[in-house]
């Protein structure tokens, strides 16, 4: 008795390398990018990694997978789950206050947009998502 699934895997290994490549290739261009080019990238890497990591909590829920993965390929996984998580939360913590500190400059220069720049302050609705 065989596992029917097994092709599956073998197509989304196969989509993910394709798609690995194609990051690839899109960083050697980087050095032309402008900053249109550098929110795309950035935007369809982080749309890339959000389903990569929902298909992987889901791959996680699986019981096929969880009653036979073994525990050295669960350490792996959190392992590099960790790595990326603690990289993320450093990415968020230097971006969000480094912008902050920019803006704060453009608004003590005069040279924040005046259309974008809401003169009362308004409430901001936080994400339920945005808090453990």
């Amino acid at each position: 008795m065989g596992a029917p699934f097994l092709p599956n895997l073998d197509a989304w290994v196969k989509r993910q390398k394709e798609v690995l490549e194609s990051f690839k290739k899109a960083e050697e261009k980087l050095k032309d990018a402008d900053r249109l080019d550098l929110i795309v990238l950035s935007r369809t890497a982080f749309q890339h990694m959000m389903r990569t990591i929902s298909a992987f909590d889901q791959w996680l829920q699986e019981p096929f997978v969880v009653s036979h993965m073994p525990k050295e390929m669960l350490l792996d996984v959190w392992s590099t789950v960790k790595k990326i998580l603690y990289e993320l939360l450093e990415l968020d913590i230097r971006h969000t206050s480094g912008f902050k500190n920019y803006v704060e400059k453009l608004a003590k220069e005069g040279k924040l947009n005046p259309i974008l720049v809401s003169t009362k302050e308004e409430p901001r609705r936080i994400s339920p998502t945005t808090s453990i």
